[in-house]
């Protein structure tokens, strides 16, 4: 047995409707007739949190769901149509306590503005455990709901006209990543006075234009939503390929990755660690998270049996972006472990069916993890940034403001020394014009 210490891992879980296998709806104890409902969600959450694990996130899109990640299908028996993830994540704030609450937005037709005051408001209700999971969409149809642009129908994504399309979209998620983090900055901390005798409420002196100025939009601010609670909520971003391995590298905090073995991972992780040090951001902490489809069983067998079931209800086999495992908890320890050893900061799990797959996550694997001694014992902070070991970031307008302050003052000093410069000079002046007058001729008087 190796003494060697383990780290800790992460653990997430995406919650997308009845469960990530298209058919999971049409399972014992899937509810439904309840997914549009507020106790749902609530209770998926909170059978997350019983299990200590980091956060959740919430799947949205502009679009129903559909079998083709490119266009709309017309099937009729698999979930269509969601709430949205944001609202989702507010109404189930107050009901829960520690677990970080990450709703997807789509950054392609949505504005800047109104996400980063969306997401500040969520840190807010949930006491600073809110996260946002920023996607882009290259599909027409979603284009076609906005009416503002067009998107031309792409075959295949390795295509190169879909592949200049994805760097253009990706740029611009990327600039809409740094105009909400320059919004949720653009109030300082304690720009709040509130004080009623004074009749002052806000310090005008900490409240800053952000002026972004991008190739896709230009947002001037502020915001009208003071700085959240955790500064920066956690941004996170799923990448398969290298234009979003930049988005990630770039502006998030944690990404989502999908690899398909241990040599896999190294390869993903080390070019993101690459498109991170050429950002400039070498020092700052990036978690990567490994995505798995889980279909979890007393036995691989049954879990295999599970899935093939699953898999005649919908008329064909499941596929994923991401390596779908199926067995037990114990066989998913032995491979979360293998993933940590490859570089990643954790796991986020996608139940294959939220009612079977959820509870084994957050009652089975979770305890198997911590006896491993590779998952918390209890929440050891009040933040998902705390969870994730991220430090509250400065507000880069402060520092702004402080060293446009401290500038003004050397000016003023200077310009004081400068004054008191000339006084001395004009004094000295004054005075040897006194002497020479005091030595010159008298001169002549005047006749009378």
């Amino acid at each position: 047995m190796s003494l060697t210490p383990v780290s800790p891992l992460h653990l997430a879980v995406a919650l997308d409707g009845t469960g990530w296998h298209p058919a999971s709806w049409r399972e014992p104890g899937a509810r439904p007739r309840e997914l549009f409902t507020a106790a749902y969600w609530a209770d998926l959450v909170a059978e997350a949190e019983a299990g200590l694990l980091d956060f959740v996130t919430i799947e949205d899109g502009l679009a129903p769901q559909s079998a083709h990640p490119l266009e709309p299908d017309e099937r009729t028996d698999q979930v269509r149509g969601r709430l949205d993830a944001v609202l989702i994540a507010s109404r189930v704030a107050p009901l829960t306590r520690h677990i970080g609450l990450v709703p997807t937005v789509v950054a392609t037709h949505t504005e800047p503005f109104h996400i980063s005051k969306a997401i500040a408001t969520l840190d807010y209700v949930s006491g600073g455990r809110a996260g946002v999971r920023v996607r882009y969409s290259a599909r027409p149809d979603e284009a076609a709901h906005f009416g503002r642009r067009t998107i031309p129908r792409i075959e295949s994504f390795e295509s190169p006209e879909a592949q200049g399309l994805i760097d253009e979209l990706a740029e611009e998620a990327a600039d809409y990543v740094e105009a909400v983090r320059r919004l949720w900055d653009s109030w300082e901390d304690g720009a709040e006075i509130r004080d009623a005798a004074t009749g002052r409420f806000i310090d005008r002196d900490k409240l800053h234009y952000i002026d972004f100025e991008g190739r896709h939009f230009s947002v001037r601010g502020p915001s009208i939503t003071p700085r959240p609670p955790q500064g920066q909520p956690v941004v996170s971003a799923l990448g398969h390929q290298t234009q979003p391995y930049r988005l990630i590298a770039h502006q998030a905090d944690i990404g989502y990755i999908t690899p398909y073995d241990a040599a896999d991972t190294h390869r993903i992780v080390g070019e993101i660690r690459a498109e991170q040090q050429a950002a400039g951001r070498a020092g700052e902490p990036l978690h990567l998270f490994a995505d798995l489809v889980v279909f979890l069983d007393d036995s691989r067998a049954e879990a295999e049996d599970r899935r093939a079931r699953l898999d005649a209800l919908a008329g064909e086999p499941y596929t994923s972006d991401a390596r779908i495992f199926t067995g037990t908890e114990e066989e998913l320890a032995d491979l979360v472990d293998e993933l940590g050893e490859a570089g990643v900061s954790g796991v986020r799990l996608r139940p294959g069916v939220l009612a079977h797959d959820l509870p084994r996550i957050s009652r089975r694997l979770a305890p198997e993890l911590r006896r491993r001694g590779r998952f918390r014992e209890a929440y050891e902070a009040g933040t998902l940034r705390g969870l994730l070991g991220l430090d509250r970031p400065a507000n880069r307008y402060a520092a702004t403001a402080t060293e446009a302050a401290g500038d003004a003052t050397a000016a003023a000093s200077a310009g004081t020394a400068e004054a008191a410069g000339d006084a001395t000079a004009a004094t000295a002046a004054a005075s040897a014009g006194t002497a020479e007058a005091a030595q010159a001729p008298a001169a002549a008087t005047p006749a009378a």
